[in-house]
């Protein structure tokens, strides 16, 4: 989320009326005092003072009228009463951070058992990024990391001592990390070259220990996806290495004397640099752990290159305190349970996504752009594309169908499987049998038994393997279905645990032929595994008859039936897209993997005709004549608080809609940005909202909170209770505050390696970044918090993602892929109030907020969904549209200033489509813990710098009246003197 460069245009634009007024009254005044200068001085001088008395009347009645009515709810958020967080909920956030960490690290790799260090406590720690790790992300998703735990810290506060030579070396070099933000990235790796390293300096490390920790560190965040050639950014030819001007695909400065990075060699790629330097260390030491300190899955093959590397750590950006966790497992006081959530390949370029990712633009549309460009001079330039060409095999649901269908060696290419990681014990599991109630609803016991020496925990991976018709219904061979992590299990002993789920959940969406889910009938293997790849125990789930899911027949989990609505997103004949499929083996895998071709480059007439922005949208084709006209402005006497514990469709609501005017209605829904408006007519209360993922991030009353781990740390835990117990922690802090709305948590699928958001997305798999979104929303619901799911959907990359980025895909890829964590989140859900924020980016040519068949008829009459969906920052963009967007289901403007998100047709449509609106808003917030009492009675509290506003505006009517009077009693003195 970033603020439009237009923004203080939009500010002089709204008020423009109110200075025109003030400059003209300001014209006239000097006119006055300009013609009355032959006038007697005593009448000349009563004149002018008049004159300038009534344009300072103006002034303030046009201030205050722009403070407390154009801006006031604006004023409300930005100068709230400040209040604190309380140390008892710093404290036990702090607490909640170490302990998500301590399961989220992941052991990858523990040749001859190096891991734990346990022999002696002292450790050399080589790599410049140690100096100056990886906390969390930028954006929405940043925090403030100033108190937060270093790694160094981390080993020190598990009782080792580090080799400080080496450390002050790395921070002479380069003391702080350049900055990779949303307007700059510079994505400079300042390592030392190999030959910085003195021979005296390597003797004194092996003397002081026989251990050396390497760390190597990726950054990542808003607004930029990581470079896939870093050659082409080295050699830009906008980038000055001497000034460090920022080229537009980001900047890099060598550290040597050569390029680090070679032609094609990505950023998630070993530079030479850090290759001189692990090779150094691996000639000087035999006992080597390497740290990745990263969000996004880097290629880690060069770790098996060397024998001397027998360790290899896991850790993403680990908060405030984090690495704490890193030095009790790396000391063995904390035996790591962290499990992958992606699959960690060994050369990303040959990825299935590899080609179809980044920036494509359509090259016949100029005439359009212009047109856009002319509508809102605010607007980026319009006309990107991109590909999911892979269809439903995204991650692990490739690489194991693939190497079941014979197209890849899977040792080849795969490093790390997903749902992969190692402990310092061993485990066994062992399934129960598999039983099924009346409803559909599967469950068996598995026995989780410590087969080894150290107390741990584990995770209960459970999967299903599909029946699969050649060329029929597309089906991965492995696909998470369930899983459960274990309490800590003492060596010898065992914990049973329940996994359950219903049949229906293992059902695959026909695109084509019934156009609705289908559980085909056939052998459906459901197996536990110790990662994606490996199977410990497998049972045999028969379905006798196929089951069609269609409008008489919807799943368990939905309330109307999951039907074909997004068959346009597929894109036409000129897209050019062939996608993914597993007939005769990926006979296809070739052709669908290929980058776009230059037919597809050119948008057809036909596409082109359904591309709405703000240049061509029309609302009022959409207006029916049927529509009755809604009540406004009743005296019902109903006030928002009677309403709250009520159910969503209880009578009474329409009792208190038809109080609401087509203003307060317009007003609530025109400002949502970082604030929900309060309307006087409900006593209707203002309430806070703000980001992120990472913990409270409001810029606008100048909150900070605890700095919360990446969320892939916390998905790399595979618990639903520490999700829950991370939601319940940030969600006080929250509500300490009195800000009550959640721009978080981020939910979007991790399709490629490169996206720059992947930090605070949880997953490749929607199915684990579902349960894990749920458990941490729900724990924000019990302070009364409602979140926003984001962003969506389809909002996978960055480049381009302002930019009317057209997503084309199979609506069976969008279902079960994109789509799938928010439908887990939402339908798993135990609270009332919740949120969605919509994504910027198009699917196929249609923005997402205008989307009904997405924001109606998917996430509210299928998934049940009863809340309010915001837009991402509404900074117009030439496509976001405040009208298209509640006609489709879009309630709120994130938006302080845009004029397009300004409502003006009165239409009965309209009036009906806002009420509606209006209803989602409202029933979120009175649900919200912004209707608690203490909470109720301070948001109606008078802020208080209207206080101050009022007693200054009576100091200046005070003084206004004395002057006024000061002059008249002058003027007739003077007048007096003369008559005299």
């Amino acid at each position: 989320m970033t603020f439009s460069a237009e923004d203080v245009k939009m500010v002089l634009s709204t008020i423009s009326g109110y200075l025109i007024v003030m400059a003209v009254l300001l014209v006239i005044a000097i006119v006055v005092a300009v013609a009355v200068r032959r006038m007697a001085k005593p009448k000349k001088r009563l004149i002018r003072w008049q004159a300038l008395f009534a344009w300072l009347l103006a002034v303030v009645v046009c201030v205050n009228t722009i403070c407390f009515g154009v801006y006031g709810d604006t004023l409300n958020a930005a100068l709230a009463e400040k209040k604190d967080i309380s140390e008892e909920a710093k404290e036990a956030s702090r607490n909640t951070v170490q302990e998500t960490a301590e399961e989220g690290i992941i052991l990858a790799k523990n040749e001859d058992k190096v891991l734990p260090v346990t022999d002696e406590k002292k450790l050399n720690v080589f790599g410049w990024a140690s100096t100056n790790p990886i906390y969390g992300g930028s954006g929405s998703g940043a925090s403030d990391s100033s108190s937060s735990v270093s790694l160094l810290q981390g080993l020190e506060n598990a009782g080792f001592e580090l080799n400080t030579e080496l450390t002050d070396f790395y921070k002479d070099y380069a003391d702080t990390r350049p900055e990779a933000g949303t307007s700059v990235q510079d994505y400079t790796l300042p390592e030392p070259t190999a030959d910085s390293y003195s021979e005296e300096m390597l003797e004194n490390a092996k003397d002081f220990s026989d251990y050396a920790v390497v760390v190597v560190s990726r950054v990542s965040g808003e607004c930029f996806d990581l470079p896939t050639d870093m050659y082409e950014v080295i050699h830009n030819d906008n980038f000055d290495q001497d000034n460090q001007s920022i080229a537009e695909n980001g900047t890099y400065k060598n550290n040597g004397d050569y390029d680090d990075f070679e032609k094609g060699q990505s950023y998630l790629t070993l530079d030479k640099t850090e290759q001189d330097m692990v090779k150094l260390v691996c000639d000087n030491f035999d006992n080597v752990i390497v740290v990745y300190n990263g969000a996004n899955t880097m290629e880690m093959n060069w770790t098996d290159e060397y024998p001397q590397i027998k360790g290899v750590l896991l850790c993403p950006g680990a908060g405030s305190t984090g690495f704490n966790a890193l030095g009790e497992i790396i000391s063995g006081e904390v035996n790591p349970s962290g499990k992958t959530v992606d699959t960690w390949v060994k050369d990303l370029t040959k990825t299935p996504y590899f080609n179809n990712i980044g920036d494509f633009t359509y090259d016949n549309i100029q005439d359009y752009t212009d047109q856009i460009i002319a509508a809102d001079n605010g607007s980026l330039y319009p006309g990107t594309f991109v590909d999911y060409n892979e269809g439903i095999y995204v991650g692990y649901k490739f690489y194991e169908t693939a190497a079941e269908e014979g197209l890849i060696d899977y040792e080849d290419l795969v490093q790390y499987p997903f749902g992969y990681g190692l402990s310092y014990t061993e485990f066994s599991q062992e399934m129960g049998e598999i039983q099924e109630d009346e409803n559909g609803n599967i469950t068996f016991d598995v026995t989780v038994t410590n087969e080894g020496d150290a107390a741990g925990k584990d995770v209960v991976e459970v999967y299903y393997n599909p029946p699969y018709t050649n060329g029929g219904i597309e089906k991965a061979s492995a696909n998470l279905i369930q899983f459960e992590k274990t309490d800590l299990i003492q060596p010898g002993e065992s914990q049973t645990v329940t996994v359950s789920f219903n049949k229906d959940d293992m059902a695959a969406f026909d695109s084509y032929d019934d156009q609705c889910y289908v559980l085909e009938k056939g052998d459906y293997g459901i197996s536990v595994r110790s990662d994606s790849h490996n199977i410990l125990d497998e049972k045999t789930y028969k379905v006798s008859d196929t089951i069609v899911y269609d409008e008489s027949n919807p799943r368990s989990s939905d309330d109307t039936a999951a039907v074909t609505r997004f068959a346009d997103v597929e894109g036409d004949d000129s897209c050019d897209i062939t996608y993914l499929s597993r007939k005769d083996g990926f006979a296809n895998y070739d052709e669908a993997i290929s980058a776009p071709s230059e037919k597809q480059h050119n948008m057809s007439d036909e596409l082109l005709a359904t591309y709405v922005s703000n240049a061509n949208y029309d609302g009022t084709i959409y207006n029916d004549d049927s529509d009755g006209m809604p009540i406004t402005g009743a005296k019902n006497g109903v006030k928002l608080a009677d309403l709250r514990g009520l159910d969503y469709d209880d009578p009474k609501w329409d009792d208190l809609l038809d109080e609401l005017t087509y203003d307060e209605m317009e007003n609530m829904i025109e400002f949502g940005g970082w604030h929900t408006a309060a309307i006087k007519s409900i006593d209707k209360v203002e309430t806070a909202e703000c980001d992120g993922p990472a913990g409270v991030n409001n810029f606008m009353t100048q909150h900070y909170g605890t700095s919360y781990c990446v969320e892939v740390m916390l998905a790399q835990t595979w618990s639903k209770e520490i999700a829950e117990k991370f939601g319940e922690a940030m969600g006080q802090e929250f509500a300490d505050i009195d800000n009550y709305g959640w721009y978080g948590p981020a939910m979007d699928t991790h399709r490629s390696a490169f996206g720059g958001r992947n930090f605070e997305y949880y997953s490749e798999d929607g199915v684990l970044g579902g349960y894990i979104g749920a458990a941490e929303i729900n724990g924000a619901a019990t302070k009364g918090v409602y979140a926003y799911l984001k962003h969506f959907a389809l909002n996978d990359q960055e480049i381009n993602t302002r930019e009317m980025l057209c997503t084309w895909t199979t609506e069976q890829a969008m279902r079960e892929i994109y789509l799938k964590p928010f439908e887990v989140a939402i339908k798993n859900f135990e609270g009332t109030s919740i949120g969605v924020m919509v994504a910027f980016n198009f699917i196929g040519t249609a923005w997402v907020g205008a989307s009904k068949p997405l924001m109606t008829e998917v996430l509210r009459d299928e998934w049940g969904f009863r809340g309010a969906a915001i837009t991402d920052y509404f900074g117009g963009y030439g496509y976001q549209n405040a009208d298209a967007g509640v006609r489709a289901g879009t309630d709120l403007m994130l938006n302080m200033v845009s004029q397009f998100a300004h409502i003006t047709d009165k239409s009965a449509t309209m009036t009906k489509a806002l009420r509606q609106a209006s209803k989602n808003i409202l029933y979120m917030v009175v649900n919200s813990g912004a209707y608690t009492d203490q909470a109720y009675e301070n948001a109606t509290k008078m802020p208080a710098w209207r206080k101050t506003f009022i007693t200054v505006d009576v100091i200046l009517g005070v003084l206004l009246v004395v002057a006024e009077v000061a002059v008249i009693l002058n003027y007739r003195k003077k007048k007096k003197e003369q008559e005299a």
